[in-house]
């Protein structure tokens, strides 16, 4: 008797491998699967950043709502952790993920062809991951600055405002008042601006949205949107430096 497996296959018998580790494993090792998650992410990241200018933007409006904003935020208590803990997850996968594309398309194109993929790419495209890896230096930064309160020694002398909350409207006036901070921040968002441009052309072919007409035009449309995220997020320090917003309490 003859074992089944021993028997030899003939050149027209398909062979049927089967992956034993998962679909997950299979879907990130794979180009769509690596574009799919950088994508997601991407959305998600973006919404923050839109909920995060609208409440930046309350600072024009007087202390008492952006103070009463952040009040709100430190109410949520552990699940403000958690979301903060999810959003840098998120940054994490789509960093991670977009390098690893990088790479892949450093290896899949032919040397011939470096020079005139350089003509033809934009500054934003051919810097993706470098300035990826700025933002990511801008963001910590950022955090460690409002957030954790660091670097500003005038931060802890600040006082509750009259509702008892803590007065970030001041906060935020001192820390922008650093031509530096300042900079850094302009500079920052000025390379996430960047990203976001090229990001909107590549995410919807990454979606499999290839329309000739309509992709172009979505395009365009978020390009535009990076734009005015730029605008609304420079435009605190550019008011503060300028000073047309002053800080409640004087230190």
């Amino acid at each position: 008797m003859t074992d089944r497996n021993s028997q030899p296959h003939s050149a027209s018998t398909p062979i049927v491998r089967t992956n034993p580790r998962g679909f997950i494993p299979a879907f990130c090792r794979s180009s769509v699967g690596k574009k799919m998650i950088v994508a997601i992410t991407g959305i998600i990241l973006i919404l923050f950043v839109i909920g995060h200018l609208l409440g930046n933007l309350q600072i024009f409006l007087g202390p008492d709502w952006i103070n009463g904003y952040s009040q709100h935020l430190r109410d949520l208590g552990p699940l403000l952790w958690l979301i903060r803990a999810f959003l840098l997850i998120a940054v994490a996968l789509h960093i991670y993920f977009t390098v690893l594309l990088a790479i892949e398309n450093c290896r899949a194109r032919p040397k011939r062809y470096v020079e005139r993929d350089y003509v033809k790419a934009t500054f934003a495209s051919r810097h993706m991951v470098a300035s990826g890896l700025v933002v990511l230096a801008f963001i910590v930064f950022h955090l460690l600055h409002f957030t954790g309160r660091k670097f500003d020694a005038r931060f802890p002398l600040l006082k509750m405002d009259p509702l008892n909350h803590y007065d970030v409207y001041s906060m935020m006036v001192y820390g922008f008042q650093n031509i530096y901070v300042s900079g850094f921040y302009i500079v920052g968002l000025f390379l996430l601006t960047l990203h976001l441009t090229h990001g909107s052309s590549s995410f919807f072919q990454s979606l499999g949205l290839n329309n000739e007409k309509l992709t172009p035009r979505l395009a365009f449309g978020g390009r535009i949107f990076a734009w005015l995220l730029f605008i609304g997020y420079t435009s605190i320090p550019v008011a503060i430096l300028l000073g047309l917003i002053k800080p409640a309490q004087q230190l």
